[in-house]
């Protein structure tokens, strides 16, 4: 068994496909097919189920994904550890963030980290399917450090440090008959329809747990990633949202509330994997995300 075999086949789970696979790892689509079918050989094994649609891992593959995550992951800090006694810190860190992050300013930070530390190699992506999905990448080692939205206390497998928080606030047409309020309580928008964050978003976590404990149902007619989004679909006339403070739309066509009756507070973290240790470059990001945080977060 070879670390390139073990490579291909995390690009495959990752990418859900040969195709992107083979795009990320900059090689033919025929490399990536042949690695996979040398692996399963010398597994005696099939790790993928095979459709038009989709790539789909076995349970053999759902078992291996870890050990091969954690494979490559020695492998690199091995690399890394010596390319730093020998030039400075060095090494890749791969980092998730929401699609809308405060209180701090990520590309900041992370402009400061790249200036200061030229030789480490930052992977960063926005996660689509919200806090939810960055929490699994973190814990299955598909990334070093994530920016999320988690309540409730840590999930096994993650350790959380706090960049701050943000207020959910009600965003409502000016001609809304709430709009002339300072603020609502849910059972003032309970039989609104809410334009809203998918299902695994912290955001969406916090409100559809406000309505659930108070025992009100909502309906969700708009789905967005984006919160900067949010105040259009309301100036539209097409519902109600609640949004992060940070996040206060302009005043043309929309009125801006709080909610009264409960606490609606959107928390920030930062999240790093509970049972491995971070490599150097991973803890120095880490560790200027959270100094960028103001003090009442820490």
């Amino acid at each position: 068994m070879e670390l390139r075999q073990l490579e291909y086949f995390l690009a495959v789970c990752d990418e859900g496909s040969f195709t992107r696979a083979a795009q990320r790892l900059h090689v033919v689509q025929s490399a990536v097919s042949a690695a996979i079918k040398n692996l399963e050989r010398e597994l005696h094994t099939v790790l993928f189920v095979r459709s038009s649609k989709q790539m789909d891992l076995t349970e053999a593959g759902r078992a291996l994904l870890p050990k091969a995550r954690a494979t490559i992951d020695a492998a690199v800090a091995a690399r890394d550890v010596v390319a730093e006694v020998r030039t400075g810190l060095r090494g890749t860190v791969r980092v998730g963030t929401m699609t809308s992050v405060a209180p701090i300013d990520v590309p900041d930070v992370v402009g400061r980290f790249h200036r200061a530390y030229p030789g480490v190699t930052l992977s960063l992506r926005a996660n689509m399917t919200g806090s939810a999905g960055l929490a699994e990448l973190v814990v299955n080692g598909g990334l070093d450090l994530a920016i999320l939205s988690i309540s409730g206390g840590a999930p096994a497998g993650l350790q959380l440090r706090s960049l701050g928080s943000s207020p959910l606030l009600l965003v409502v047409r000016d001609d809304h008959r709430l709009a002339d309020r300072a603020d609502a309580t849910l059972a003032d928008v309970a039989d609104e329809p809410f334009i809203d964050f998918p299902v695994g978003f912290g955001n969406r976590t916090i409100v559809d747990r406000a309505f659930r404990e108070a025992g009100r149902r909502r309906r969700v007619v708009v789905e967005i990633a984006d919160a900067g989004e949010a105040a259009a679909y309301v100036r539209a006339g097409l519902g109600v949202s609640l949004v992060p403070g940070f996040v206060r739309p302009r005043p043309d066509g929309v009125a801006v509330l709080t909610i009264s009756d409960v606490d609606l507070t959107w928390p920030v973290q930062l999240a790093q994997p509970a049972d491995r240790p971070p490599s150097a470059a991973a803890s120095v990001l880490a560790q200027m995300m959270v100094d960028a945080a103001p003090p009442t977060a820490v």
